[in-house]
């Protein structure tokens, strides 16, 4: 038989989150089966998997990138717990990367099993630290049981094994912890990813999975009287990563608790990871925004938790503000950042984010129409009715999404929906970044472009004049309604010279302004 490592090493490593992602996966579905706190919305396995995905990627990254020699252990945990800090999902997602910083810290410093032991014991109370307000009987108590048992030290492989047990026996505890867990018969369900986790080590370095005892008979939630403790509470979802100084950070974290609950913020060294629960989804984005960059912003809306709620809007829409303004009119969104489209997993999360049995898809790029085809085909194999409308530009999403009725039938809400999507014509103005040629002739770098329907029409030097004629070209085909998307960075006259030189040439036609925020083209244009 082979003797036990006594140190960890980068393939340990490695194995570890590859192992940990392979349990995840096994045991995702019954996780979220048992997903009760602090929101029934039955998604914490896949967004510990999800967690784990974006680990075990940047730790293969972390590799490829030294073809000739592995990297070094502290090489390997900083990429796991890295990656995972950028890929987090949901509550226990977050809390699960920062237990995973607070390992790399120390094990950076040594690899046998002292080291491990001070590490988990690290990395518990860094997690906890970063939750506003703990709550026992969760992942935070399970992380805390599991470095209690190995504070000892000892061999790598007994302390794992320890730490383990430890998580295995707190877990079996929570539901005499959290009332919430003991109506609904269940033990904690981010705890129990943690056990999976903590499991998959232990078979990294033994080569073999850990004896378990019977698994408890945990039943599913029967009603929703048995979780009505966590059905309560904020509407939206918000996570995001923030580009931040640490006072800054401190600050946002007293604004966030003051907006709503389930707090986590996570990371340091200048990125940190923001998750949490609000009415007022803008808001939570705003006071990311004056702490500093926020970027690939997750809004999620609550709209039927526990159960499947009956139908959902999912739209990719480019600035924070304007992803803002649409989830607090009921959509699930995606940020769609500049030179980086959504991916189609992203866009398939996206969909499974929305937990809906029927879901209206709006796309609002053409370039991702293929890419949103096939998101919803593979939602639709998960048993997802998904509907694409092809909407070519945020303006036509926004008209979608304003005659959206979920409480129509389907086919007759996705009509309508494409029927306005249609009927809105739209414009977008850029500036040029070399000399290139156009359907409206050479432009230089600097110049900017009026696009209509996609296709240069317009090449000016100034963003208000060249608004105006492209303005006027769509409303020379007639119309009722202008909307106008303005960017963070577009001059706050812009707007404003637009809405009067419609009401001054256009008697008929109303217009709405629309902020998008940061990372939205200069200005978006809708003519209905």
């Amino acid at each position: 038989m082979p003797r036990a490592p006594q140190t960890l090493d980068a393939e340990a490593v490695r194995s570890w989150c590859a192992g940990a992602l392979a349990a995840l996966g096994r045991e995702r579905e019954e996780i979220d089966a048992i997903n009760v706190y602090p929101v029934a919305d039955g998604d914490t396995g896949t967004n510990l998997y999800l967690t784990l995905e974006a680990a075990a990627h940047a730790v293969d990254e972390a590799f490829a990138e030294r073809s000739e020699a592995a990297p070094d252990v502290a090489e390997a945990i900083r990429a796991m717990a890295h990656g995972a800090l950028l890929g987090a999902r949901g509550n226990s997602g977050t809390i699960l990367s920062q237990l995973l910083r607070g390992t790399a810290a120390v094990l950076a410093e040594g690899r046998d099993g002292d080291h491990l032991a001070r590490a988990l014991a690290s990395a518990a109370e860094a997690a906890r630290q970063a939750v506003a307000h703990p709550v026992e009987g969760t992942l935070l108590t399970v992380a805390d049981a599991a470095a209690g048992a190995c504070a000892g030290g000892g061999e790598l492989v007994t302390v794992a094994t320890a730490a383990y047990e430890g998580a295995r026996a707190a877990l079996e505890r929570t539901p005499g912890q959290l009332d919430v867990l003991r109506r609904a018969g269940v033990v904690d369900a981010g705890g129990r990813g943690l056990v999976a986790v903590l499991g998959a080590l232990v078979e990294a370095l033994t080569g073999e999975a850990p004896v378990r005892s019977a698994e408890p008979a945990h039943r599913p939630v029967l009603a929703a009287a048995d979780c009505e403790g966590a059905a309560a509470g904020p509407a939206y979802e918000v996570i995001y990563l923030l580009e931040a100084e640490d006072g800054a950070v401190e600050r946002l974290r007293a604004r966030l608790d003051e907006l709503g609950e389930s707090l986590v913020v996570v990371g340091g060294d200048g990125l940190w990871n923001v998750h949490v629960h609000v009415d007022d989804a803008g808001a939570a984005v705003e006071a990311g925004v004056e702490a500093g960059r926020p970027y690939r912003i997750r809004v999620t809306h609550f709209e039927g938790r526990g159960e499947p709620a009956g139908r959902a809007v999912v739209a990719v829409l480019p600035g924070e503000g304007l992803a803002g303004l649409c989830a607090e009119a009921g959509a699930t969104t995606l940020l769609a950042r500049p030179g980086e489209p959504p991916s189609g997993a992203e866009l398939a999360e996206a969909i499974r984010r929305a937990h809906a049995r029927e879901v209206v898809l709006l796309p609002n790029d053409g370039d991702l129409r293929q890419v949103a085809a096939a998101a919803a085909e593979q939602a639709r194999a998960e048993g997802i009715r998904v509907a694409l409308i092809p909407t070519r530009a945020a303006v036509q999403g926004i008209a979608a999404l304003a005659v959206h009725e979920p409480d129509r039938r389907f086919d007759e809400d996705v009509v309508a929906m494409t029927a306005a999507a249609g009927a809105t014509r739209y414009a977008e103005l850029a500036v040029a970044e070399r000399q290139s040629f156009t359907s409206a002739g050479v432009c230089q770098a600097g110049d900017v472009l009026g696009l209509i329907e996609g296709d240069v029409a317009v090449i000016g030097q100034d963003l208000t004049t060249t608004a105006r004629t492209v303005l006027d070209r769509m409303l020379s085909a007639g119309g009722e309604l202008v909307t106008l998307i303005v960017a963070a960075d577009t001059p706050d006259t812009l707007a404003a010279t637009l809405e009067s030189h419609v009401r001054a040439t256009y008697l008929a036609v109303d217009t709405t302004t629309y902020h998008a925020g940061d990372g939205a083209p200069p200005l978006l244009i809708g003519v209905e």
